[in-house]
């Protein structure tokens, strides 16, 4: 039984919401009531909403559980705290609405290539997206990525141009370009017959077939869900089978899994196992809850059937890609292939100086047990515990981007834990004809002024990047094709914002393993280390800032073998930036100068990381980011340079 109407009365009484086409029809809740007790497997629509990063797919899920009535204006898809920071979705979600006497299971995707593991495994349990692309960007490098996995799964598209208000918006070229893009990718003629919708998410109207037609309210676009989306493919048999997509943890429940149910049904209480993909037993457990998202709402259920996307609560041991039976069954629901990350770091316990002094997690094995549980449920991480001998060695983190790793050791570090991050590296392949080392490529386009036209051809060559092509966009700005090794483009995204003042617009695609293209020279630039240990002060730093840009300021705490600066040659230099000014007897007009000190360098933890050399380590911490040598004893080092010079 569902909770009483009384505690979802935040959820029935909406004030009614103005549209284009006049008030929203709210549902009355004991009509929302029956539609949730249905066990009718027709009523059923699960759909994704699926783009390239920041063309509004959170926006546009926002607007449409508005206009459903079973969110307000202040609700949003996007909770997580990284997520409101950086302004993108990282984490795939499922919500719920009722329209027109159905269930429309909406999930809201990553954009973000970093996160496309979270894309991929979402498509088993959906049967439709909408295809939202940006009004003014077109089809973008992960439109064609999504675009491609969704027709790979035979899901049936509605396409939605978004952010048509704009005054820089091309619908109609959009338009064009999108239907090329279903003929590039080789879609059926049955996928090319697609609803189309010029919208605007932020205002939440939309404009169905053209730009001429008539402005409509967004609950069009979740009537034409229901009539276009087919309803789920379920099983014939009557044995409950469900397919675990994804899982997260709730403060009371512990560990829920989510998926559709492929067959059967489940109630509360019953027995059921889990099984790997090999159909292993992995776990037992009784159900303790059945739960489905309404709204911003989570509701409990009594029992769930087939055709519907669930949490489910009593397993502990359960993760992604395990399938649910009932007692006595171990039938296995094939997991769609993830595609293989490509760029790991190694983890390890916190050795420098200041160790302990900010974290609460600071030994190798709570870093293991976390990274253990974050593999369990993100489909494109894999963690490989490197010597289970060597606490000090800890895993390695193989992810798909810079940022995609960087978003995990964030959250940790906000969990409290200390750590040491080593230099990211590429996953290579050996090819099985010839024997040779090959590496990921990728497809890079970058739209620039003409103006740094000059500097980033030569930025690309030097990080082994072939030029393919340049397209003339208009009087001042073109768009340069490369292709590129992946290793070549950590931390050029960064670089590109300083470089063109943050005019730069740049895609990646995933081209496929290519023949290696030797040594990449990483940072040409020395380093500015640290000779002493203690505080920093202003008139040490002063002096030293001639030599580049510093990472540190006066009153930061710093040990020997700690990089605080960039030095602006490529050579290493060591300097004391403890050093106080000594205080004499003679009287000098100098003595109450100003110390003028340029801001320090602040790096995020994407930024840190890509920046690093190979002889260096981030210690991350709940407090501070700190760049180290690997070795912190300046004897030492220039022993390893001069074995490494033989």
């Amino acid at each position: 039984m569902l909770r009483t109407l009384r505690q979802f009365s935040s959820i029935f009484h909406r004030v009614p919401l103005r549209s284009f086409s006049g008030a929203v029809e709210v549902t009355p809740k004991d009509d929302i009531l029956k539609i949730l007790h249905s066990e009718s497997r027709d009523i059923f629509r699960n759909v994704a909403i699926i783009a390239h990063v920041d063309h509004g797919k959170t926006t546009l899920v926002d607007a449409l559980l508005r206009a459903s009535g079973c969110a307000n204006e202040y609700d949003s898809m996007d909770s997580n705290a990284l997520e409101k920071e950086k302004g993108i979705t990282i984490l795939s979600k499922v919500t719920g609405v009722t329209f027109g006497g159905n269930k429309i299971n909406i999930v809201d995707t990553p954009g973000h290539q970093d996160f496309g593991g979270e894309v991929e495994r979402i498509m088993s349990m959906v049967d439709g997206v909408c295809l939202l692309v940006c009004a003014t960007e077109g089809p973008m490098a992960q439109t064609r990525f999504v675009l491609q996995k969704a027709l790979q799964s035979n899901l049936k598209p509605i396409v939605i141009i978004n952010k048509v208000d704009r005054p820089s918006a091309r619908p109609v070229e959009v338009e064009h370009e999108i239907f090329n893009l279903f003929c590039d990718l080789e879609a059926p003629s049955e996928s090319l017959d697609y609803p189309l919708y010029f919208c605007s998410g932020k205002e939440g109207w939309v404009r169905k077939g053209s730009m001429e037609a008539e402005k409509q309210g967004l609950e069009d676009v979740l009537e034409t869900i229901v009539e276009t989306i087919p309803p789920p493919q379920i099983g014939t048999e009557s044995s409950f089978k469900m397919l675990v997509s994804q899982q997260e943890s709730h403060p009371y429940y512990g560990k829920i899994v989510i998926g559709k149910i492929h067959q059967g049904e489940i109630k509360l209480n019953d027995k059921i196992l889990a099984v790997d993909q090999q159909g292993k037993l992995v776990e037992t457990a009784k159900v303790l809850k059945i739960l489905r998202r309404y709204g911003m709402q989570q509701l409990e259920m009594a029992r769930a059937v087939a055709g519907d996307i669930v949490q489910v609560a009593g397993f502990t041991n359960a993760i992604v890609t395990n399938t649910l039976n009932e007692m006595g069954k171990n039938d296995v629901i094939p997991s769609i292939p993830i595609d293989p990350p490509m760029i790991s770091v190694s983890i390890g316990v916190n050795t420098g100086p200041l160790a302990g002094k900010e974290g609460t997690k600071l030994n190798a094995q709570q870093i293991k047990e976390r990274l253990m549980r974050e593999g369990q449920s993100d489909v494109a991480l894999q963690v490989m515990v490197k010597d289970k001998s060597d606490d000090s060695a800890c895993v390695q983190l193989l992810g798909r981007g810079d940022l995609h790793l960087a978003i995990l050791l964030e959250n940790m570090r906000r969990e409290g834990f200390e750590m040491q991050v080593s230099p990211p590296q590429i996953v290579t392949k050996k090819c099985p004809d010839t024997g040779k080392t090959l590496e990921p490529m990728e497809k890079v386009t970058i739209e620039i002024d003409q103006q740094y036209m000059t500097g980033l051809i030569d930025k690309m060559s030097q990080r082994k990047a072939i030029y393919e092509d340049c397209i003339n966009i208009d009087k001042t700005r073109v768009k340069l094709i490369f292709s590129a090794p992946t290793r070549g483009l950590v931390g050029l995204r960064a670089e590109l914002i300083n470089d063109t003042r943050g005019t730069a617009i740049m895609q990646q695609q995933f081209l496929g393993y290519q023949e290696y293209r030797g040594t990449l020279k990483k940072n040409l630039k020395g380093a500015i280390i640290s000779m002493a240990a203690g505080v920093c002060q202003g008139y040490a730093l002063e002096d030293i800032q001639k030599f580049g840009p510093l990472f540190v300021k006066p009153g930061s705490k710093v040990y020997v073998g700690q990089v605080i600066g960039e030095h602006k040659l490529e050579q290493d230099i060591e300097v004391n930036p403890i050093r106080e000014k000594k205080l004499t007897n003679v009287r000098t007009v100098l003595a109450d100068e100003k110390i003028s000190l340029f801001p320090p360098k602040v790096f995020t933890l994407e930024d840190v990381i890509a920046y690093i050399r190979d002889d260096e380590l981030v210690e991350v911490t709940p407090k501070d980011l700190r760049i180290r040598k690997k070795e912190l004893d300046s004897t030492l080092r220039k022993t390893q340079r001069k074995n490494q010079s033989k």
